[in-house]
């Protein structure tokens, strides 16, 4: 994105046209920029390899699957219809690997049926509900144990997922205890370590810690796994002077790794591929002004965009057409829905903008449209994708006769 003579530009298409074409809100994705991030993670990475899953709970559009399918990336899934998306776009059963700590015997199977890649079994219940599918089946499935290694990830509480009192994975021990037990099985093929610590990750050292920890564990195992699946959560730039990940050292890191422990990596990225790839073109209704600052009201809400009202998550918000005067007041962009949480941003000294005046969310491309609701009965937004000077309309605008 960029401005153009004024005008903010998604590739070659003008936030302004699109407003008009498809009106507000809209969530737009940039097709260019899609591409550039998947083959800047490859690029990173090279040398190591890794079979990339993007985590399909990011962004589950079909036509985003599909782009990532063209790029020969697999999926990791959460759900059933994760996966029947992600085999939907054609992407390769073994290439899916099927996370989560609360599958269903209904998802378990399904999943079995499909020949995924392997499922990342989070407890003992799981494996023991697995061996009870295999032996209905007589077939032995391949499954991953995931790790807790109570590693302070240094993101956001709410998408923290790998310190002890979070709900993901085993102990230590537990995972010690389950794969001593389990190694010899003749209905399972433990062929993976798997592990993530959360979302937002924005330095090396939280990977350099979980590195550290998951060494240990397989040196005390003397067990020798095919895959270490190291989740994702690669941070993205949300703020303009935003901290980035260094992915050189967290490459160096892996290599390291990998010297002494002879596996493939897989990565489970999804903000970092599709994240900064979003945005959502919305449209000022009113301006509210008081003594203490301008409540400029959207007609977008949390039930849009529900990043900032559940994790307190900051998004650029940039005017759709640059002018040089600043009105002196903070700013409140707030969205119209009953609920003091439904606001996105304050801003100090932001230019000046009028009722009607189209605004852009930017990075709303992971964890945006799939967050979204009809909350208070509002319609969904569509999605559109760009590509260079086209437009398409990847979801339909909802329509209230079809939620009522």
């Amino acid at each position: 994105m960029r401005y153009k003579k004024g005008q903010f530009y998604i590739e070659n298409v003008s936030a302004e046209k699109i407003a008009k074409k498809f009106g507000t809100p809209t969530y737009v994705y940039s097709h260019n920029k899609i591409e550039n991030n998947i083959n800047n993670f490859k690029k990173i990475f090279k040398t190591i390899n890794p079979l990339i899953c993007f985590s399909v709970k990011s962004n589950s559009n079909l036509s985003i699957l599909s782009i990532i399918n063209k790029f020969g990336l697999g999926a990791d899934v959460v759900s059933k219809g994760e996966l029947i998306a992600a085999l939907k776009a054609k992407i390769k059963p073994e290439k899916i690997v099927f996370s989560g700590v609360g599958k269903t015997i209904e998802e378990l199977k399904f999943a079995i049926n499909k020949k995924i890649l392997l499922i990342n079994a989070e407890s003992e219940n799981e494996i023991i509900e697995i061996e009870k599918i295999a032996k209905s089946r007589k077939k032995k499935i391949n499954i991953g144990i995931r790790l807790n290694p109570d590693t302070d990830a240094k993101t956001l509480k709410k998408i923290s997922t790998g310190k002890k009192e979070n709900k993901f994975g085993l102990t230590e021990r537990k995972f010690l205890e389950l794969l001593n037990k389990y190694r010899d099985s003749k209905l399972i093929n433990i062929i993976c370590l798997s592990v993530h610590i959360g979302s937002q990750i924005t330095s090396h050292i939280p990977y350099k810690n979980m590195l550290n920890v998951v060494d240990k564990i397989i040196k005390k195992s003397k067990f020798k796994f095919k895959y270490i699946d190291l989740g994702g959560g690669m941070g993205i730039q949300y703020k303009k002077n935003f901290k980035k990940l260094n992915y050189s050292k967290y490459n160096k890191l892996i290599k390291s790794f990998l010297k002494k422990n002879n596996s493939d990596i897989i990565f489970e990225p999804g903000r970092s591929i599709i994240g900064n790839a979003g945005y959502l073109i919305s449209k000022i209704i009113y301006i509210k002004k008081t003594n203490s600052k301008n409540f400029v009201i959207l007609d977008t809400a949390m039930n849009d965009l529900l990043r900032p009202a559940l994790y307190g998550a900051v998004h650029r918000i940039l005017p759709s057409k640059i002018n040089k005067t600043k009105v002196l007041k903070k700013h409140e962009f707030v969205g119209p829905i009953c609920e003091t949480t439904d606001k996105f941003l304050n801003v100090l000294n932001y230019q000046k903008i009028n009722q009607k005046d189209i605004i852009v969310i930017c990075d709303v491309g992971a964890y945006g449209i799939v967050l979204s609701s009809n909350y208070n009965l509002r319609p969904k937004p569509p999605e559109i994708l760009v590509n260079k000077t086209s437009t398409k309309i990847i979801t339909k605008r909802q329509k209230l006769n079809n939620i009522i």
